[in-house]
């Protein structure tokens, strides 16, 4: 004899199992807005420890070109920032104005124009309790294009 309750019990206990997981997806996922008036839609940004990665979508709202005002995000110890964002200024677009293979850059986007987004995926590992800032590294940017950002214990 076939149970009725079977195929929901069977339903829901499916969809139980992957709640967790879907919210964990949910928590190391990250999106930023960026636009024409040289500005972030927020200053800080926090994942839990529990992600081990981090995916990172920037988006251009605006629509001036990458060369005009284009945007990209970066990461670094906040003691670093100011210094990786002045290294890159002569790096150039193409270089998405950071200096090369430098390991106080932590994680960093290319360079986008209005209309366009991009995405990173970065790890946690060593970030936990340290002070970090996120960056437009864009010439002049950095100043005004700022946050914190953290990997908190929960």
């Amino acid at each position: 004899m076939k149970m009725p309750w079977m195929p929901i019990t069977a339903a829901l206990a499916a969809t139980l199992a992957t709640t967790p997981a879907m919210a964990e997806d949910d928590a190391c996922r990250l999106t930023i807005e960026s636009n024409d008036q040289m500005q972030f839609d927020t200053d800080a940004l926090s994942v839990p420890a529990r992600c081990g990665e981090v995916t990172l979508t920037l988006e251009h709202s605006g629509r001036m070109a990458a060369d005009a005002m284009g945007h990209n995000w970066v990461l670094a110890a906040t003691e670093d920032y100011e210094a990786v964002a002045k290294a890159g200024m002569n790096e150039g677009l193409e270089n998405d104005y950071l200096p090369a293979d430098d390991p106080r850059v932590l994680a960093g986007t290319e360079v986008i124009g209005g209309g366009e987004s991009t995405s990173i995926t970065f790890s946690t590992e060593g970030l936990a309790g340290r002070e970090l800032t996120f960056f437009c590294s864009f010439p002049g940017h950095y100043a005004a294009m700022n946050g914190t950002f953290s990997v908190r214990e929960d």
